[in-house]
């Protein structure tokens, strides 16, 4: 069985064994201090530290990473100064008010359906039309209730949470592009 990118598995001979194999494939290779390297960029090698070793790692220039370190630390304000406004308190409260209780009726009538059900198998077995019994007009009712709930869900948040967290996410984008000097 093969690797996907055409190395034999548990062969346990590591990269000259995956040389060998691409030599004979006449890929071009470079050779970068003494270790064979493909120079081919549809290669998917290994990541650093899961198997084949790529090396020691590059460390990045001291003020290059400062300065992505300030960059990060000012987007990260960027997004608790946008958290505590008004208008993004607004969108979770409005969410919170819509969910919270849509969750708390429909668990409790999911709850009462099963407790019925184990408690009172008389009543969910009184037909009401035909085969058709209570228990059945009830699970019945635990789809559509569903689909129910899902679709003022999308209507809730369509007509009253939507527009007004898309307009914080365009202030949010645009205030980190601000802080990141243009660059997103």
């Amino acid at each position: 069985m093969q690797s996907s990118n055409d190395r034999p598995r548990g062969s346990g001979a590591g990269a000259e064994s995956s040389a060998e194999h691409r030599a004979g494939r006449g890929q071009a290779r470079a050779v970068v201090s003494g270790d064979m390297r493909y120079d081919d960029p549809w290669y998917d090698a290994l990541a650093p530290g899961w198997g084949e070793s790529t090396g020691a790692p590059v460390p990045a220039s001291e003020p290059a990473r400062r300065a992505r370190e300030v960059r990060a630390a000012a987007a990260a304000d960027v997004y608790l100064e946008v958290q505590r406004s008004a208008a993004f308190q607004e969108v979770r409260r409005r969410y919170r008010r819509f969910v919270v209780p849509a969750v708390f009726v429909f668990l409790a009538w999911y709850v009462t359906y099963v407790v019925t059900a184990t408690a009172a198998p008389g009543l969910m077995a009184r037909p009401v039309v035909g085969a058709v019994n209570v228990g059945m007009l009830a699970g019945i009712g635990q789809f559509l209730t569903t689909f129910l709930l899902a679709w003022a869900y999308a209507r809730h948040a369509r007509l009253r949470r939507d527009r007004a967290a898309l307009d914080l996410r365009w202030d949010t984008q645009e205030l980190t592009r601000s802080v990141e000097g243009g660059a997103s």
